[in-house]
């Protein structure tokens, strides 16, 4: 029998965790047929020499859930050798919806994952009310990569309770009766589960708290049930447990999300990382979902690959100077203009002697943290680092522009100003948030090393002009295995991680390997070449909008359902990927 396409010479590493080996790999009607030695007779070779044959990654943790409607590419997700993405995270979503809350929803992605408002009210293709039909009318598109949908508990608590779920109002009864069969409903559609969202900073765009951010352990319970009888789906929470508001609450707010996952018997992730404000505590989060799983329930623990931060920049949506009246007053010329004005000394003197104005309020999409960043800018400073040409995301204490500020001596305000004019006012400045307390990546290396942790929180499609996490793939093949200094992990274990623990911990039992039978979603990687290239501004949304894309050179091919839909580290226009539906 002839062979569709084989993949030859190729340094075969299988996601099972097995050492890489010398194999071919012969697909026929979108299914690995054979890996082996010597397999001919493909209606297309590729050559694979000198390259790493993997299993495409399933990224678990993204907010396509708008993107998916209008735009087939799924980018920057499938630009870094994702062939499944997980999407409907951290409770925001749009589906299920009423016509007249639309806009509703859509102020709520805007306030949590920074995506204007504007994109999404001109990009999104409305036509559907329940979560069936919303997975119904995304999937009558092909799209580059697969994509799987969990149900997020904000949507659910607007559809049912209406007003009542945003003015802090408790779920009755009624109303969690009609969301847990809301719930089930869906995932016996196919959703492959339920999310929830309980952050402090997660805002809508008036700056009010999330539908369900205050949801009791009554609601999570009730919620938890729709689960029953069925043999598939996972949860997926966030939550700061509390930290800033009232820290001695972690336990009882820990107990809630346990609780969540004790009713519905199934898996659960919750994101994991390092916060300044306590330091410890996301070993004190390991440490109950250590003693939870002991228990006989399965808390899995979801872990970035590097510091969790925002990029600023005069083209991304915030910089230090965002705030100031002389930069307001040309902050609606282009940027060879501002760059232009910026570099008189005259005006540079002005602003530097100026004070920001307050940025954040009701109608604003610029957080809290804003104002608090731009009060405290001389101490952040230390953390503020250039991105460069070829980003560095584990600058020393050293590389900091106060360190040069200190260097040089002069203010470090001034240092950040002219930093930004860099490269025509292309530079990137990195302020890594979370999990850099210690101005290293130690701490993720631990988190990662960690028998429950999952590879996750890319946000891709999320945060559009301040984060580009959803290159995570290629820097956990790059950093984490070749170019850090100490702490490099094996190959075949960080194949493992991004594809096989990821699909099978959400169900996806036909991906993840490179075994004759599975689904052929593959990747061809020149390891030694691959890079990523500093984020760009890229203008491709709906309604004229701008947001930050980052690419990476090395990935010869990456194949779904046997289509090569990437060549060369471009999309080809290969549409094979569908919504994957549990069952």
């Amino acid at each position: 029998m002839g062979l569709d396409l084989v993949i030859k010479n190729g340094t075969v590493v299988d996601g099972t965790g097995a050492a890489p080996r010398r194999a071919d790999v012969g697909i026929l009607g979108g299914r690995i047929a054979e890996v082996g030695d010597r397999i001919d007779g493909g209606t297309r070779v590729i050559d694979a020499e000198g390259a790493l044959v993997t299993p495409g990654f399933v990224d678990l943790h993204t907010h396509y859930d708008g993107q998916v409607s209008w735009d087939w590419q799924l980018s920057p997700s499938s630009l870094h050798g994702v062939t499944t993405c997980v999407m409907g995270n951290c409770g925001v979503g749009f589906a299920p919806v009423r016509e007249s809350d639309h806009e509703r929803l859509i102020a709520l992605m805007e306030g949590v994952e920074d995506i204007p408002g504007s994109v999404l009210s001109e990009g999104i293709r409305w036509g559907w009310e329940s979560f069936a039909q919303y997975m119904d009318v995304v999937d009558k598109e092909p799209h580059a990569i697969d994509f799987a949908m969990q149900v997020p508990h904000d949507a659910l608590r607007v559809f049912v309770m209406g007003e009542r779920a945003v003015t802090g109002r408790a779920a009755t009864e009624e109303d969690v009766d009609a969301m847990r069969g809301l719930l089930a409903q869906a995932l016996r559609a196919g959703a492959i589960g339920f999310s929830t969202g309980r952050s402090d900073n997660h805002k809508d765009r008036s700056g009010a708290d999330t539908p369900a951010a205050e949801a009791d352990l009554r609601e999570l319970t009730g919620l938890g049930r729709a689960f029953e009888g069925l043999g598939h789906g996972v949860v997926q929470a966030v939550s700061d447990f509390d930290m800033e508001r009232n820290p001695a609450r972690f336990d009882v707010e820990f107990d809630i999300l346990e609780g969540l996952a004790r009713a519905a018997q199934r898996p659960m992730s919750i994101s994991l990382m390092q916060r300044d404000v306590d330091s410890e505590q996301w070993r004190n989060i390991i440490r109950r979902a250590e003693k939870a799983n002991a228990s006989g329930c399965e808390i899995r623990l979801q872990v970035g690959a590097r510091g969790i931060g925002v990029l600023l920049g005069l083209e991304a949506t915030f910089h230090p100077f965002i705030g100031f009246p002389s930069y307001k007053a040309i902050a609606h010329l282009g940027l060879a203009e501002r760059v232009a004005a910026m570099r008189d000394p005259a005006f540079k003197a002005r602003l530097l002697s100026e004070k920001s104005e307050k940025l954040a309020g009701d109608g604003s999409n610029i957080p809290p943290l804003a104002d608090k960043f731009l009060e405290h800018l001389d101490f952040i400073a230390m953390r503020i680092f250039r991105l460069g040409e070829s980003p560095n995301y584990e600058p020393t204490r050293e590389d900091s522009l106060f360190a040069e500020a200190m260097r040089t001596g002069r203010p470090a305000l001034e240092i950040l100003y002219d930093a930004l004019l860099e490269d025509h006012g292309r530079q990137l400045l990195y302020f890594p948030i979370h999990n850099y307390t210690q101005m290293s990546l130690d701490c993720v290396e631990e988190m990662l090393r960690h028998p429950l942790s999952l590879p996750g929180l890319s946000d891709g499609g999320a945060h559009v002009g301040t984060i580009c996490d959803a290159s995570f793939p290629t820097f956990m093949l790059t950093h984490w295995t070749r170019d850090r200094k100490k702490g490099r992990f094996a190959i075949e274990d960080v194949v493992k991680r991004l594809a096989n623990d990821t699909a099978r911990y959400a169900g996806l039992r036909d991906r993840g390997a490179v075994i004759a039978g599975l689904k052929a979603d593959l990747n061809v990687i020149d390891v030694s070449a691959l890079r990523l290239l500093r984020p760009a501004l890229v203008r491709d949304l709906p309604s004229g909008g701008k947001r930050l894309l980052q690419r990476a050179r090395g990935y010869r091919a990456t194949i779904v359902s046997g289509q090569v839909m990437l060549e060369n580290d471009e999309l080809t226009g290969a549409r094979p990927g569908h919504l994957v539906r549990a069952s």
